[in-house]
């Protein structure tokens, strides 16, 4: 039996394709979790990077993470909708998100502020019996989500107190390194300490928790120092490294079909502003999809796509809905396939080629693949998880 089956899908086959194939976020699951010594919690925000949440986390579950990450609440929701029964924390959400229905569904939470441990308190109150399990959030060096270190002390302590009365339970610790990319910089030497220093202060405030996280995809390639008992790994699932000195496997295709074909005169214009004009007679193909669907506009002049084996150039600006390709010379035939971007194995564009091409990141690129385009996912063969924990 095949390694991959592809799910069902719909009955139309016309119009932009998006192929998931979830073997790549199976093996580099299993690469990253030999990386390291700690247990792997999946991140699949953002829809699993663009890849389905859903499909993702069970396929990483499935192969060497033992826990999930989101950022809302509501992400956090939709995982528990799909059957997924793990360990999940979410960790960034207003004062007024839906803390009651995480609760209700063993959600882990982190909490960054006072402000948000108590709103978490009183979400617990309601709940008599269940007290919120969380994860304290420190800022480590990158002035975003976490708490101040001026705060910490005085969060560590409200939060014991609440444990003492039997309304959370602080489960973990989280910070984040803004540097890991380049384990060099001294904002990761910065990142350890101050983390380091926040497990000493909780502590020292009588918390005890077993779960500390500091690292994510880049940390946990490059830096063993930050793993502690878990590494928070999101875009190393779908092939994307940072660091750019891991071979991950990229699994997503993107393919469209070709509406028309047309031959144009040397100097007919392209487009809205007419922003290329053809130097020569050629041929040009039609493919409808655009920025409306996650295709950077500002990559216009740069794309290629694949076409009967060759890289076309795309030319003119990137609509909404529609690119043009060059053929010059070869009238390819209207509804043959272009690949858009995929692995690159066949010479086709890669994410990033893309993400090069629009000046941007990876990250961006397979995030912002719309919901126009039809998803099908071909799913890994099953194996047995190789550490598997309960809730502590």
């Amino acid at each position: 039996m095949s390694a991959l089956a592809a799910v069902p899908g719909p009955a139309r086959t016309h119009g932009p394709r998006l192929e998931v194939d979830l073997s790549a976020v199976a093996a580099n699951t299993r690469l990253l979790a030999d990386r390291t010594d700690a247990e792997v919690m999946a991140v699949v925000k953002a829809d699993g990077f663009g890849h389905g949440a859903a499909d993702v986390a069970r396929t990483a579950l499935a192969h060497g993470a033992t826990s999930l990450g989101v950022t809302s609440v509501d992400e956090a929701l939709a995982l528990r909708s799909d059957g997924l029964r793990a360990p999940v924390l979410s960790w960034l959400n207003p004062l007024d998100a839906a803390y009651d229905d995480a609760l209700a569904a063993d959600v882990d939470l982190a909490v960054p502020s006072r402000e948000h441990l108590d709103v978490v308190v009183r979400a617990a109150t309601s709940a008599p019996g269940r007290p919120a399990r969380i994860h304290l959030h420190l800022d480590t060096g990158m002035s975003r989500d976490g708490a101040e270190p001026s705060a910490w002390p005085a969060l560590c302590r409200a939060a014991r107190r609440a444990e003492r009365a039997g309304l959370v339970r602080v489960v973990g610790v989280m910070g984040h390194l803004g540097c890991a990319d380049d384990p060099a910089d001294g904002c990761n030497a910065l990142g350890r300490r101050r983390f380091a220093w926040g497990l000493d202060v909780a502590r020292a405030a009588g918390l005890r928790p077993p779960l500390r996280h500091l690292a994510a995809t880049a940390a946990t390639l490059l830096d063993v120092r930050s793993h502690h008992t878990t590494v928070r790994v999101g875009a190393g699932l779908v092939g994307i490294d940072p660091t750019g000195t891991t071979p991950l496997r990229s699994g997503l295709t993107l393919t469209a079909p070709v509406v028309s074909v047309r031959r144009v005169r040397a100097g007919a214009g392209v487009g809205y502003g007419h922003a290329w004009t053809a130097p020569v007679a050629t041929h040009l193909a039609l493919l409808p999809l655009g920025y409306a669907d996650g295709l950077p506009r500002v990559a216009a002049g740069r794309a290629e796509v694949l076409l009967r084996g060759r890289r076309r150039p795309v030319v003119g600006r990137i609509s909404m809905d529609q690119v043009v390709v060059d053929l010059g010379d070869d009238p390819v035939q209207s509804g043959e396939t272009a690949t858009v971007l995929g692995p690159g194995a066949a010479g086709e564009p890669t994410v990033a080629d893309w993400a090069a091409w629009a000046d941007t990141i990876p990250h961006e690129v397979v995030t912002g693949l719309g919901p126009r385009i039809r998803r099908v996912h071909r799913h890994a063969a099953q194996a047995t998880p190789t550490h598997l924990r309960s809730i502590p």
